[in-house]
């Protein structure tokens, strides 16, 4: 069964006029029952995470500082949210929904989180709308349980993955890839392990060759036996924040990519959802429920 966190804490309430979607993680559940992709049963709703997993991956001066709302103003404006006790909850839930993900995918193949995939947030940082990077620490859970002695990061949102690069930059049991926009925020990149910069307007099929000719060759090398997938929906050339040329059936083809190397070379995977900001939510709607979709049709 395809596996899926998400609790209604995710849709976050923010101030009018705000330019992250929230909405969409109340939108995508519904829609992805309307259609019959997914029922009830398909969900489970993740708890608290712990502190010591956080202080795993983040500083605990960076941490004490989100759990005690003392962030100054000029870091609470790099998060892109206003703090607060029920965002830093709301973020703690996300990140352990990841981490049960992880062992689902463990037994089912793919596993799901309706958010997630925040890979700005550094150890002793949150920018771009993350606070705490669930992708690291799920991949340091995995690996300090041995449930994963080598894990490859598959980053496709339309923005490096700066924070996750900055957390495994010395981890050799942690290969980072992540292909984005040349461009984009944010203007300072990190060194992932391997990064493809893409030009603006960058078109499905240029976008799809490179894929096609990359990820085969990291899982040939790198012989991963767990893999994060990062399938924010910013690619799309309807995307406020994106800059690329993408199609909605081209970024679908992306994802189905990712999926069919992970399914015939029988490695477990788990899907963080990442960003999406085109002007009408119907498009980053559609966009998403496609990953849902592929999941079903290739897993079960």
């Amino acid at each position: 069964m395809l596996k899926i966190a998400f609790r209604p804490e995710y849709a976050h309430p923010l101030p009018k006029n705000h330019r992250f979607p929230m909405e969409k993680y109340e939108l995508l559940p519904e829609q992805l029952l309307y259609e019959g992709t997914v029922t009830e049963d398909n969900f489970f709703s993740p708890d608290l995470l712990s502190e010591s997993e956080i202080l795993a991956v983040h500083k605990k001066d960076y941490w004490d500082k989100l759990k005690n709302l003392t962030l100054s103003r000029k870091e609470e404006r790099r998060t892109g949210f206003p703090l607060s006790a029920a965002l830093v909850e709301r973020e703690r839930i996300i990140n352990q929904g990841t981490i049960d993900a992880a062992n689902y995918a463990l037994q089912y193949g793919v596993a799901m989180n309706i958010a997630g995939g925040t890979h700005h947030a550094f150890t002793d940082r949150g920018e771009g709308f993350c606070l705490l990077n669930d992708i690291a620490i799920a991949a340091q859970y995995l690996l300090r349980t041995a449930k994963a002695k080598k894990i490859l990061v598959v980053d496709l949102d339309v923005h490096q993955g700066n924070g996750t690069a900055e957390i495994f930059q010395d981890n050799p049991y942690v290969f980072t890839f992540s292909m984005h926009g040349k461009s984009n925020y944010p203007m300072h990149k990190e060194t992932s392990d391997l990064d493809i910069e893409l030009e603006d307007k960058t078109d499905d099929k240029t976008y799809l060759d490179l894929l096609r000719k990359t990820l085969p060759r990291l899982i040939d090398e790198q012989e991963p036996d767990f893999i994060f997938f990062q399938s924010g929906v910013d690619v799309l050339a309807t995307d406020k924040l994106g800059r690329l040329g993408m199609s909605i059936a081209g970024c679908k083809e992306r994802d189905k990519i990712v999926f069919e190397h992970c399914y015939n070379n029988e490695i477990p995977v788990v899907v963080s959802m990442g960003g999406g900001y085109s002007k009408k939510i119907a498009h980053i709607i559609e966009a998403h429920a496609n990953t849902y979709r592929l999941a079903q049709d290739i897993y079960f």
